[in-house]
């Protein structure tokens, strides 16, 4: 059981050291929505939708007064949208209506986000799949709820090539079609290997179709709290940090427990995962950046920052997984660099650059978050990037996300200021030697060879 003394102890990180439940997210199988035509589909998903979350919002409120926990987004995900429409869907204005009836529903019950416009290609693409990813540049530019996502490799099956080609034309679309709002189309948009099915952060979270019908996950984050922690040992050993780390995010996932199991009863919906993901925000105090300064680095980027962030990463999830028993989606440590004040301060500093962001997705929770470059970049370079986090995944048997923005008419020096929880972004250098041969190449980059274990 999880006591009132428990929720007590944590007003201090509440009040003090930013502590929140970033999202509840309801997910939601769409499964049995499909209709004779792209209008009865459209019809279908938004009252199934409707009908489920119309008590989502309300209901973290509620449980926000009663516990005086920030419940800061409530957001929804759903079976991905190309195995929904695939029937019905000829065209790719087809899916488009699709994720306006997303958008539609997402309105109407209050939610800040609705994620699922997805299609998962990790061996080969469907015409569904190939449709709906052609459309993913209007859809984003054409709503303003609506999150998608590729998942396009995986340990097991390898990188789709194709899929990864196509996906950076598809970026430098959604990036020219939101120009005027700094490209926020492509903030909407991230590109995975090894996709979880019950992530509920956006822009990746997508209702797999392992899941039941409806089921409730939270997404819990403390960077603060970490940062706070850590200053007590200041100087001390590895040992004493670590048990530091994993003892700080014991106690932040109960907050999540405690959330979720709230929001499950009244919701009658069942509980499936807390993510316990260090997810930072542009507020000062809440940091990734300012928790590896405190293990001990003048800024991100500094030597030594990798084994830190490993180090961060594998406590953080020891910590969560003795807290609850559906420790589940990403859980560790997010590195965006526009939601960080500490990580835009290291790049404005010259101290991390992206293909030590790279180094870094190894042991990180994701990958490539939130990063900027000049709008000018190459589809075939983006692709590049791309495939080089994919295969980060891919042969390390760990999710790993792509979500960058070319930022259509700035260069480096400029910054993009996007808002909100997304903040904003110094432009970052990025490597503009030809990798032209490699990406149009075609096919499929093999499975590793340990993928074969059963």
């Amino acid at each position: 059981m999880i006591s009132i003394n428990e929720v007590l102890e944590t007003n201090e990180m509440i009040s003090k050291m930013n502590l929140d439940v970033r999202t509840i997210t309801m997910g939601i199988s769409l499964l049995d929505c499909v209709g004779s035509t792209v209008e009865e589909t459209a019809d279908k998903i938004y009252n199934k939708i409707v009908e489920s979350a119309k008590d989502l919002v309300s209901t973290g409120e509620d449980i926000s007064k009663k516990y005086g926990i920030p419940i800061v987004h409530k957001r929804i995900s759903v079976t991905p949208i190309a195995l929904v429409g695939g029937s019905v869907c000829k065209t790719s204005k087809d899916f488009v209506e699709l994720a306006k009836a997303l958008d539609r529903a997402a309105a109407t019950v209050g939610v800040n986000f609705i994620g699922g416009y997805s299609a998962l290609v990790c061996k080969g693409m469907t015409t569904a799949d190939e449709l709906l990813i052609r459309s993913i540049p209007e859809a984003l530019a054409t709503t303003s709820l609506v999150c998608s996502s590729v998942n396009c490799g995986s340990t097991r099956t390898g990188l789709n090539m194709d899929a990864v080609k196509l996906i950076g034309e598809i970026i430098k679309e959604a990036a020219e079609l939101t120009k005027d709002e700094g490209s926020i189309g492509c903030a909407k948009f991230v590109v995975f290997c090894n996709a979880p099915d019950d992530n509920p952060f956006m822009a990746g979270a997508f209702h797999g179709v392992t899941e039941a019908d409806r089921v409730i996950n939270v997404g819990v984050s403390g960077p603060g709290v970490v940062k706070a922690a850590l200053e007590s040992v200041r100087g001390e050993s590895f040992e004493i940090l670590c048990e530091t780390i994993k003892k700080t995010a014991f106690k932040i996932t109960r907050v999540g427990q405690l959330v979720a199991r709230e929001a499950s009863k009244k919701l009658g919906v069942p509980f499936g995962i807390v993510d316990l993901s260090l997810a930072p925000t542009p507020a000062v105090g809440d940091s990734v950046g300012e928790i590896l300064e405190e293990i001990g680095l003048e800024y991100a980027g500094a030597p030594g920052t990798t084994a830190a962030l490993a180090l961060l990463n594998d406590q953080v999830k020891k910590g969560g997984v003795m807290a609850s028993s559906y420790v589940g989606g990403l859980s560790g440590a997010f590195i965006p660099v526009s939601e960080d004040q500490r990580m835009i301060d290291a790049v404005e500093a010259g101290a991390l650059t992206l293909e030590k962001l790279e180094a870094m997705t190894c042991v990180c929770s994701v990958g490539l978050d939130m990063i900027a470059i000049p709008g000018d970049t190459k589809a075939t370079t983006i692709s590049g990037i791309i495939a080089d986090e994919m295969a980060i995944g891919m042969i390390n048997q760990k999710t790993t996300a792509v979500r960058i923005i070319p930022v259509i008419g700035m260069g480096m020096g400029d910054k993009v200021e996007f808002g909100g929880l997304l903040g904003y972004a110094p432009i970052m250098k990025v490597n503009n030697y030809s990798c032209d041969a490699f990406i149009n190449r075609g096919g499929r980059i093999p499975a590793p060879i340990h993928s074969f274990k059963n």
